[in-house]
Parts: C-alpha cells; sequence; structure tokens
C-alpha cells in the first residue's frame, strides 16, 4: 500500500504556511479543515494552506509536495488513530471511537490517490470555494532518473 510523505525543495513553505509539516511525516489532503470556511477566511497564509496544503498527521502542519511512498498496514492504522484524536481534539468529535471510521475514510482516499503512482511521485493539491463547497483537484509529477549530464563538469580537466 502506498501513502505519501511532506518532502520540501525549498524553505518556503516555512514561511508560507501559519504552521509548516515537517519533511518525512505522512500526509492526507486535509480538505475536511475548510469546509465551513467561506471567502472572509482566504485571507494570508490561511489562504495558502486552504489554495495548495497538504496535511501532516503528525505536526498537523501544512506543505505544497508530497511524494508517494510505501507504508505498512499497521503504520496506516497508529496514522488513522492519531487522525482521529486530533478530530476529538480540534473539530469536537464526541470520541475516538466515532471518530475512527472517519479517519479511516480520509486515510483510504489518500492511499486511492497514491495507489497508481510509482514511489517519489510527487502529489500536488489545488483547492477552490465553490457554491457546492471546497473542491479538490489533484496533479502528479512523475519521478525522473536524474540523467549524469545533470551532474557532470564539462570542460577541459586541463584547462
Amino acid at each position: 500500500m502506498n501513502l505519501a510523505r511532506a518532502i520540501h525543495f525549498d524553505e518556503s513553505d516555512m514561511r508560507i504556511f501559519h504552521s509548516p509539516a515537517r519533511t518525512g511525516e505522512w500526509c492526507v489532503p486535509g480538505g475536511f479543515e475548510f469546509s465551513n470556511w467561506s471567502e472572509a477566511d482566504l485571507v494570508g497564509k490561511a489562504r495558502q494552506a486552504f489554495a495548495n496544503g497538504w496535511l501532516g498527521i503528525e505536526t498537523f502542519g501544512r506543505v505544497t509536495f508530497v511524494a508517494v511512498t510505501a507504508i505498512r498496514g499497521e503504520e496506516f492504522e497508529a496514522l488513522a488513530g492519531r487522525l482521529a484524536e486530533h478530530f476529538v481534539q480540534i473539530y469536537g468529535a464526541p470520541s475516538i471511537e466515532a471518530a475512527l471510521p472517519i479517519a479511516q475514510e480520509e486515510m483510504a482516499h489518500m492511499a486511492e490517490l497514491c495507489e497508481d503512482h510509482t514511489p517519489n511521485t510527487l502529489l500536488t493539491v489545488a483547492r477552490e470555494l465553490t457554491e457546492a463547497g471546497v473542491r479538490e483537484s489533484f496533479r502528479a509529477i512523475k519521478s525522473q532518473e536524474a540523467g549524469l549530464e545533470q551532474f557532470a563538469i564539462h570542460g577541459d580537466p586541463e584547462g
């Protein structure tokens, strides 16, 4: 089974999100955070999180890119439990038992997004607010083998 981990290519996420996800933490889309938002909520760093932020399941921070990675079943289940705890603590779910099926559904959605991609495929999310609610779209950027010419220094070693 595949899921995706936060990846950073530079320091930009540290500046554009209120709380950036930690490199390597497992992520889900996290669009549920914006279910009751309106245009008035879409300002500054909150707008950036809404527009293209994945949700880390350890720090509950946001990240722009995630990379598809294999995950073990027991690790997947532990993450669902962590997400259920978050639903209780932050969103007022009545209990872990009540929140767990919703957390498992969010995890299954992420696994489905990742299932047809090879390891290291990058994923991005884009959101827009519509009259019907939040609309999410996803894009995959296939990993490419680095060619030697990207690293080789061309020229005369004697000169």
